[in-house]
């Protein structure tokens, strides 16, 4: 091809055609996700937040929420921990259209349901690939990594000292 370009004319006609990239360039390729559903038409996802793991299925339905065995403000009976639940629909525009099914381990109530909440806005963005705008803008596709902190030896708790005497 180098050798059909002699003067500048033939290289814009070249450049025109779109024949030749510039050296270095990046070309934007449009990703496209597709919806990651089980043979039941369902989608998983693994939350975490603190010690606590969610295993999450959501699937088409009425907007029942399952927690171990248990209905959602049996499990969680605290309203603020029901709302934390109910983000990733509300963010997403779909509230009452999934059933979710949670197993979660490890952590307290509040631990269990940030995780519970991380593994439904993973679901639902696998569900539908189209809902990952909005729960990535809300930040409910981030692990909160913030852990409880070890105690050091030398010390009472992890950074508390123990009381001076200076005498």
């Amino acid at each position: 091809m180098a050798e059909d370009i002699k003067t500048l004319d033939d290289l814009k006609d070249v450049v025109a055609e779109g024949a030749v990239e510039a050296p270095g360039a990046v070309t934007e390729t449009l990703v496209t996700y597709e919806p990651v559903r089980d043979e039941l038409g369902r989608s998983y996802a693994t939350g975490k937040r603190k010690d606590a793991v969610a295993r999450v299925w959501i699937k088409p339905g009425s907007g029942k929420v399952v927690v171990n065995g248990r209905e959602m403000d049996v499990y969680f009976a605290r309203p603020v921990l029901q709302m934390i639940l109910r983000q990733p629909f509300q963010v997403a525009g779909v509230e009452g259209q999934f059933d979710v099914m949670a197993t979660v381990k490890g952590g307290g109530l509040s631990g269990q349901a940030g995780a519970v909440k991380h593994g439904i806005s993973k679901a639902l963005q696998l569900y539908d690939p189209s809902l990952r705008a909005a729960l990535k803008a809300a930040g409910f596709l981030t692990r909160d990594s913030r852990v409880v902190e070890r105690k050091k030896y030398g010390k009472a708790k992890a950074r508390k000292s123990f009381q001076f005497s200076k005498r």
